[in-house]
């Protein structure tokens, strides 16, 4: 169970690579004068903005691309290759780390099989995030720009491209800033910047080699996953729940912030015991997105906070619970969610 338990932090640490939007290796400064026609008339700007941020999401769907991406986080940088193809409306996806422990992730539509090489570990999961970079919506219902001011600048090449850029300040203090670079043609993101009310850059990730509109392997990704003898398959188990039937509520009074997934999730956390029953209650805005974590009090923990680039933690004791929450957003986002959370138990 040690080597599955490191095996699954390791895991961790690379979708905290793919959960989160990233960023510019030279970051501009937050206040780059909007040069475009439309930016001049907010209606239109706004209007334009939203069919580039769903051609956005859409494109990293649909398009075939290949290339290598990279993603910073304060000192923390990681390389990462990507292949994406789509047929018929099915989606094939390897991505692999080109730096640190080598990572190797399949995702057939929302199959993901996530190789861990040195313990022979294949983690078999359905996908919970949709908006890893290239893509960016995290739920498509949501109108974002209600909680985002939208800002058309002047247009600019990255990876050899000329890109739409976007910026999405927000309209309050509880969510981020973004920036957005995407292909004219085809819409692809191929930068994305997280910055903070000062308009520092938290996160970032940017394609350093792309091509796009390359012909499908999809046959290559499908064989890799079919190929899994000598590796030891691990199934977590996942179930979808409802808070209220376990006696727990959350809610937080966060403008644009909705529940989209309640799951319970048996893990084992405590060495030389047995697995626990974890609660997860997924809440986004569309661009940002937070999780709260409801476990019993069977293990020692610190009451506290912090923060790595956008994401910031915050862990609390409640009566014979640990709360965990954690998200791309401001650290009173996540003191706001936890001061509306309650339990009755359940008679």
């Amino acid at each position: 169970m040690n080597t599955e338990r490191s095996s699954r932090a390791a895991l961790g640490r690379v979708f905290v690579g793919l959960f989160l939007l990233v960023m510019l290796v030279q970051a501009r400064t937050w206040a780059s004068t909007p040069v475009t026609p439309s930016s001049t008339d907010p209606l239109i700007a706004r209007r334009e903005v939203n069919a580039w941020l769903t051609k956005i999401h859409r494109a990293a769907q649909t398009q075939n691309y290949v290339g290598t991406f990279v993603y910073q986080r304060g000192s923390f940088i990681r390389s990462s290759r990507i292949s994406h193809f789509a047929d018929r409306g099915h989606e094939y996806e390897q991505l692999e780390t080109l730096d640190g422990q080598p990572r190797k992730i399949l995702r057939h539509d929302e199959d993901v099989y996530s190789f861990i090489p040195e313990h022979k570990i294949i983690f078999i999961e359905k996908r919970e995030n949709k908006d890893s970079f290239p893509a960016l919506l995290a739920a498509g219902e949501h109108d974002v720009l209600n909680f985002y001011e939208p800002k058309l600048l002047a247009p600019e090449r990255v990876a050899g491209f000329n890109c739409v850029v976007i910026d999405l300040v927000p309209r309050d203090a509880y969510r981020f800033g973004y920036r957005l670079w995407a292909d004219e043609r085809s819409g692809l993101l191929l930068r994305a910047q997280t910055v903070d009310a000062k308009g520092h850059v938290l996160e970032q990730a940017s394609f350093s080699q792309v091509s796009i509109g390359v012909p499908s392997q999809k046959n290559r990704i499908m064989a890799e996953i079919h190929d899994v003898r000598g590796w030891r398959i691990v199934k977590p188990h996942i179930q979808t729940v409802h808070l209220a039937d376990t006696g727990w509520s959350i809610k937080a009074n966060v403008p644009g912030f909705k529940e989209i997934r309640e799951v319970r999730r048996v893990m084992n956390t405590n060495p030389g015991s047995g697995p626990i029953e974890v609660l997860q209650a997924v809440y986004s805005d569309g661009m940002s997105g937070l999780s709260v974590f409801i476990e019993p009090a069977t293990r020692e923990r610190k009451e506290g906070h912090g923060s790595t680039g956008a994401t910031n933690i915050l862990i609390k004791k409640y009566d014979n619970f640990w709360l965990t929450l954690l998200g791309e957003v401001p650290q009173a986002t996540l003191q706001r969610f936890a001061a509306s959370i309650e339990y009755k138990p359940v008679k």
